[in-house]
């Protein structure tokens, strides 16, 4: 290196630095020490006692540990194909400029811009078991229903609840990152393909559904990485419903303390979202 490139260099890393040490500081060193506690039985005065690979051997040994990897595979599965399905069916149909598109946008994206805790107590309140507008339209109403039942505090539906609460706050984003692609879609492709026989649902798989391979891999992957750390939206909506973050909640914070057990459940879940993020920055990104 030339004494200028050496100079443009040293000025290079003395930007950088306070960041580094910045994400080193609230990053690294938790991740690091939480790496360091799994190996150890953590008491609540403090002590810790090395065990090695103990916790890990007790939690892969635990039932309730596998309950919540079905549990956050179903939970992964609803909402990323429910939310993916959901924004691209919404961009579909949102494509085209129409009057008044601006605030029918802006609508769209209040689920997921309003503060969890607001849109949670009013997901609580709509399938409350007594005075939830959800059990009295299935009761009162519609009459499906002979009695009101408590879907959210029941753990066989509750999850199907989160699921539909993430896909209708977190599927706005999914459409204002498909939209934003699929209005950049060169129109003669379309005219195109009409002149080659191909109708709409033609045109969708030959022209737009390879276009937007790339938005998609990218919400698909996202989705995954975000909602296999989802902590928030499932625990103040239904408590009940035992995802990894949740199950690893209880494991430090609640009932028996196991804060060694519960450092172990959360590298496991670290080492899977690594291969996520590798396969997000590889394949998707090409970096």
């Amino acid at each position: 290196m030339s004494p200028l490139e050496r100079a443009e260099a040293n000025f290079a890393w003395k930007l950088v630095l306070p960041t580094i040490a910045v994400l080193s500081l609230l990053i690294l060193y938790p991740l690091l020490y939480n790496i360091y506690l799994s190996f150890f039985d953590v008491q609540l005065n403090g002590d810790k006692a090395f065990v090695g690979l103990g916790n890990y051997t007790k939690l892969l040994a635990n039932p309730d540990y596998y309950s919540a990897i079905g549990t956050t595979a179903l939970y992964l599965l609803g909402t990323v194909v429910g939310t993916t399905l959901l924004g691209l069916a919404m961009a579909l149909l949102l494509k085209d400029p129409f009057p008044g598109r601006g605030l029918v946008n802006a609508a769209i994206m209040l689920p997921y811009v309003a503060p969890v805790i607001s849109v949670v107590f009013g997901w609580q309140f709509l399938f409350d078991p007594i005075s939830g507008v959800f059990n009295y339209l299935m009761v009162d109403v519609l009459h499906i229903w002979t009695e009101r039942v408590n879907l959210i505090g029941d753990p066989d539906s509750a999850l199907g609840v989160v699921i539909l609460f993430d896909i209708w706050k977190h599927a706005p984003i999914a459409y204002m990152l498909i939209l934003s692609k699929l209005v950049s879609i060169p129109r003669d492709q379309y005219e195109a393909a009409s002149i080659d026989g191909y109708g709409p649902v033609g045109r969708f798989f030959h022209v737009t559904l390879p276009e937007l391979h790339f938005v998609l891999a990218t919400v698909i992957l996202l989705r995954l990485i975000w909602n296999l750390n989802r902590f928030e939206d499932v625990y103040l909506l239904a408590p009940n419903v035992q995802t990894l973050p949740i199950f690893t909640y209880y494991q430090a914070f609640t009932g028996v303390i196991d804060q060694g057990l519960a450092a172990a459940t959360s590298v496991i879940q670290l080492g899977v979202l690594c291969v996520f993020i590798w396969f997000y920055i590889k394949k998707v990104m090409k970096w």
